[in-house]
């Protein structure tokens, strides 16, 4: 009997076959989890103060409004380490019986500064004329990457003896590294409980700061395939 097979079956399975052979075995491979983290502590103060007024002359309180914003600009550009920046600005009705009967006009600041000491003081001279809607404390972006660096070498460290472990306990020669995925814990702020405080503090004390500190975190997640 003659067998025949037709070009298309051969190449069916030449191509079959080849996609085998370009195709990597993957086996013994396993996923590891490990992190590092250290506490750190807060290295700068933000703060955000708004200049407000209510009336029936919206021009006049916009007048009002920009020339309290105008002079605590100038007074923290005077203090050295300070930033200053402008926030938004809005114009809004107030209403009655559905009616407008005046206008809200209010400008909003943020301060910030590594140093606590001076920014409070600045925070205790404008409350007369601001009130205060935030105060958090932060960890500068510096500080963020030196501490990071430090936690992504030893999170690494980690990797190898865990990934080490594990071979030595499968009875295994070794293992090669497929993939890692190195991940911060991401920017975050710690909130001063001082939130909303009332306009018109006139005389009132600087308020007292604590820094604080938070925790940095790095997370690495990997896997590696066992050498035979």
């Amino acid at each position: 009997m003659i067998r025949i097979i037709s070009l298309g079956a051969v190449l069916i399975f030449a191509s079959f076959n080849t996609a085998l052979a370009e195709t990597p075995l993957t086996y013994d491979r396993i996923n590891l989890s490990v992190s590092a983290g250290e506490s750190v502590e807060n290295d700068i103060l933000k703060a955000v103060l708004f200049a407000q007024q209510e009336g029936n002359d919206a021009a006049r309180l916009a007048r009002e409004v920009n020339h309290d914003i105008s002079r605590a600009v100038k007074q923290a550009k005077r203090v050295a380490g300070v930033k200053v920046q402008t926030l938004e600005y809005s114009t809004s009705p107030i209403y009655r019986n559905q009616s407008i009967t005046g206008w809200r006009v209010r400008q909003s600041i943020r301060l910030e500064s590594r140093d606590a000491a001076s920014l409070s003081k600045i925070i205790g001279s404008l409350q007369e004329h601001f009130g205060v809607s935030n105060i958090s404390y932060a960890l500068s972006p510096e500080g963020r990457k030196t501490i990071e660096d430090k936690l992504i070498a030893r999170a690494i460290s980690r990797f190898k003896q865990r990934a080490a472990l594990i071979s030595n306990e499968m009875e295994q020669s070794g293992y090669r590294l497929v993939q890692m995925n190195i991940n911060g814990s991401g920017i975050s702020s710690r909130p001063v409980q001082m939130r909303a405080m009332a306009m018109a503090l006139k005389g009132a004390p600087s308020p007292t700061l604590e820094a604080g500190s938070q925790r940095v975190v790095v997370n690495i997640n990997g896997t590696i395939e066992l050498k035979p």
